[in-house]
């Protein structure tokens, strides 16, 4: 594990890089046929129960290959390593009919001789995360030909439990769902377990379980069984070494002058009781790593949070840490009195503070050095705004940091409490990615994700993977959406072809709960729009009619069957296209003659016409329930009407889409108090709710939408068609003067510039190839082809 620490961060460039290979090369034996390889546990091991197991081979090789290419899963998870180097962390989750595996070429890290291959891999069983489906405790490697079959697993490798490993209990207020802490025995493990001279004689042949199989089969009367394995379609995760900023508190212990930013010693007497406060300066995703010398039959502990607590669920400010207490999931380990003990969790911790205490006992610790290795989805920032608005550059900063947080081999709500993928939050997630980074292959999978978790009766899981099912209908409809979305953004238009059969039965789910005037009534399940704390809101739901229905939620149904209208008439498919739109015209005349209020002017929740919400009559307005001249009253309505209940920090995403819609787009900069709220919190990504103090997560990507918004409304940068191909630049630069940015498209860079000069814009827009599209000025129409187009307006 030493080696772990000190050459990770590199080795993971070089993976990233060089070792991932594309699912698209893989041989049509490994898509189609049984594998020769075997699924393998450790004999005796309870198939169900927690454990971490310990797997090596050694392999003979003439002389260093040019390409050795392997597939690699494990139920739970594993890391493997190659000649003591960690080369891969997987697999990637899904579910049992969608199993991931992982294509490496270990050719870069193989020589010529001996060489060792070793796999950790854990199953927390009951102690699991939410988001990890598991079926047991397993293991397997495959050749990509039958000359490299020589790596298969099967009963010639040699395995081993390491018994040093117990869960921890995680005692943390709210919803907690990502796993337990770990409790390490050093004196229990196998020293240098990955080493090629290691001795294994007295370890265990594997046992078998069954041929690795393929979810697209050929043959075999049908029956696949047990992982239906898929390939992965992502890259390896990105791993970055980070140091902790500074101390934020210590006791019991004096600290030398560098410590932690700098690699120091710190010594800690025998019998001694120390507790040091870290802080990282900003919430992060990391590996901690841990490197100390003695301290026999004394403990080390690390507890981790985001924030600290005044009293919970209280926390105030982020950076203040006097008079709070810190409540976190919590590692700790017992050091075996050796020279260069090492320490690394098995997976990723999210803190911005971590409090380290160590206890001695009759002899003095030393530690080397603590620090972490950042993890998360490689996403590269393409995106760039150039502006002297300092408070914009901070947001954009702010946002992507939680944006990355939040993605890893999904997209996930929050990374410290859930780490799960629900559709309302990876929609938005989908477009910040597409804007700052262009890289789609997370948010294809999530389409991918989605689709899989249908239900018989149509209706999709409200996130997946996840080992409870859970059923937010409204989520469904979101899906259309995030769908719709990537037909325009996105690149690839087959995508999503394959996707409308599943969008139609989400459709055909809701047609059973609509009445004969279109209305949706008695919907089961957990009908989520948004947090909101006002009356007759319940557990995110908003009010309700005496006969069941919602104005939101027809609002909703609506604007779901109107994208899948686009979407069927754009990819020429009339007959469908022409079922939705009749269905939306029917039930846009119920909603009007259902909850339109005409003395108030607004759009009423329920029928009842006594409770209204920001979020019925942004929805009002980009459904298209309005004529022109309504839009700007309606949109003044939804900023100073004060009895409307509240969008959050999440639904805001879509308030603002309708107040652009409204005309409203140039004070887009005004309607951003609740973000400066969080940086004056001293908040280093965006939390869940609107309510800072008592956020549970403080890390939520679907509040990251001005990464959207600032190149979508005020840069003006949108889709004006499918893939992109088309593109409408309508600004709203309110009171700015200068500014410039670009984002990543299809056919490559796009960018504007707006300067005033001597009573004129100077406005420059750069089309990529093959794209064209039209600058909307004051009501003029300017049209636009590729490559630079200069306007002095």
């Amino acid at each position: 594990m030493k080696r772990f620490l000190i050459q990770a961060a590199g080795l993971f460039c070089a993976v990233l890089h060089s070792g991932l290979i594309s699912s698209q090369n893989i041989t049509p034996a490994i898509l189609q046929k049984y594998w020769s390889a075997s699924w393998i546990t450790v004999p005796g091991a309870p198939p169900n129960g927690y454990g971490v197991y310990l797997f090596r081979k050694t392999i003979e090789l003439a002389s260093q290959p040019a390409t050795f290419v392997v597939h690699v899963s494990a139920d739970n998870r594993y890391k493997l390593f190659v000649n003591e180097k960690l080369v891969s962390l997987g697999p990637v989750r899904g579910d049992l009919q969608h199993w991931h595996y992982e294509t490496l070429d270990l050719a870069p890290y193989l020589k010529s001789g001996k060489n060792s291959i070793a796999a950790q891999v854990w199953n927390e069983a009951e102690w699991r995360p939410e988001a990890q489906i598991s079926l047991q405790t397993a293991f397997i490697v495959q050749g990509a030909t039958e000359a490299l079959n020589v790596i298969n697993t099967n009963s010639s490798w040699k395995c081993q439990r390491d018994s040093s490993y117990t869960p921890l209990r995680v005692a943390i207020p709210g919803y907690y769902v990502t796993g337990p802490g770990e409790l390490v025995q050093l004196a229990k493990q196998a020293k240098n377990w990955q080493s090629l001279d290691f001795p294994d004689g007295d370890w265990k042949s594997a046992k078998t379980i069954f041929s690795g199989n393929p979810k697209n089969i050929q043959g075999q009367y049908g029956t696949p069984y047990g992982w239906m394995l898929i390939p992965s379609t992502l890259p390896q995760m990105e791993f970055k070494a980070e140091r902790f900023a500074k101390v934020a508190k210590v006791q019991g212990i004096e600290i030398p002058a560098g410590f932690p930013n700098t690699k120091v010693d710190l010594n800690i007497p025998a019998n001694t009781i120390a507790t040091i406060l870290l802080d990282q300066g900003y919430l992060t995703n990391a590996y901690p790593a841990l490197q100390f010398s003695g301290g026999k039959d004394g403990s080390i502990s690390l507890q981790y949070a985001e924030a600290l607590f005044s009293k919970s669920p209280n926390k105030g400010n982020r950076n203040e840490v006097e008079g709070k207490q810190m409540i976190g999931r919590k590692d700790s380990l017992f050091a075996d009195g050796s020279s260069n003990q090492t320490f690394t969790t098995l997976n990723f911790r999210t803190y911005r503070y971590v409090q380290l205490r160590i206890i001695t006992k009759g002899e003095t610790l030393t530690l080397h050095d603590i620090s972490g290795n950042f993890t998360g989805y490689p996403f590269q920032l393409n995106s760039s705004l150039n502006t002297e608005n300092t408070e914009i550059q901070k947001m954009l900063e702010i946002g992507w940091r939680t944006a990355r947080l939040c993605a890893v081999e999904t997209y996930m709500d929050c990374p410290y409490y859930e780490q799960l993928q629900y559709i309302g939050d990876a929609r938005i997630q989908a477009l910040v990615s597409l804007y700052n980074s262009g890289d789609e292959r997370l948010l294809r999978q999530a389409l991918d994700q989605m689709d899989q978790s249908r239900q018989p009766e149509g209706v999709t899981l409200s996130r997946h993977p996840s080992y409870t099912p859970q059923y937010i209908p409204t989520f469904s409809l979101w899906y259309i959406g995030m769908l719709h979305d990537y037909s325009r953004y996105g690149k690839d238009i087959v995508f999503v072809k394959n996707k409308l059969s599943g969008m139609r039965q989400i459709l055909d789910y809701f047609r059973g709960f609509q009445a004969a005037d279109g209305s949706l009534h008695d919907v089961p399940y957990w009908m989520f729009t948004d947090w909101v704390t006002a009356k007759d809101w319940v557990a995110g739901r908003g009010p309700l009619s005496k006969d069941g229905s919602s104005a939101m939620l027809d609002l909703q149904l609506l604007w779901a069957y109107q994208l899948a209208a686009d979407l069927e008439t754009k990819l020429g498919i009339k007959e469908s296209a022409g079922i939705y739109q009749a269905r939306a015209l029917q039930l846009k005349k119920t909603i009007q003659s259902k909850y339109w209020d005409a003395s108030k002017g607004l759009y009423a929740d329920r029928m009842e016409k006594d409770l209204f919400s920001q979020h019925t009559n942004s929805l009002a307005i980009l459904t298209g329930m309005l004529a022109p001249e309504q839009l700007a009253p309606l949109g003044k309505k939804l900023i100073s009407d004060t009895n409307l209940a509240p969008a959050s920090i999440y639904f805001k995403y879509y308030l603002h889409q309708a107040l652009v819609k409204a005309g409203m787009g140039n004070d887009y900069l005004k309607w951003l108090d609740k973000w400066r709220e969080n940086i004056q919190m001293g908040l280093s990504t965006w939390a869940e709710t609107s309510e800072l103090n008592t956020s549970r997560s403080d890390c939520h990507a679907w509040g990251s939408s001005p990464n959207i918004e600032f190149f979508r409304t005020l840069l003006g940068i949108e889709s004006d068609g499918l893939n992109f191909s088309k593109v409408k630049i309508q600004p709203h630069l309110g009171e700015i003067k200068k500014i410039s940015g670009s984002i990543p498209h299809p056919n490559g860079a796009l960018a504007v510039s707006y300067e005033w000069v001597q009573n004129k814009w100077n406005i420059q827009v750069d089309l990529p190839g093959k794209t064209t599209g039209n600058l909307m000025w004051k009501g003029k129409i300017l049209p636009l082809k590729s490559g630079v187009n200069k306007f002095v307006l």
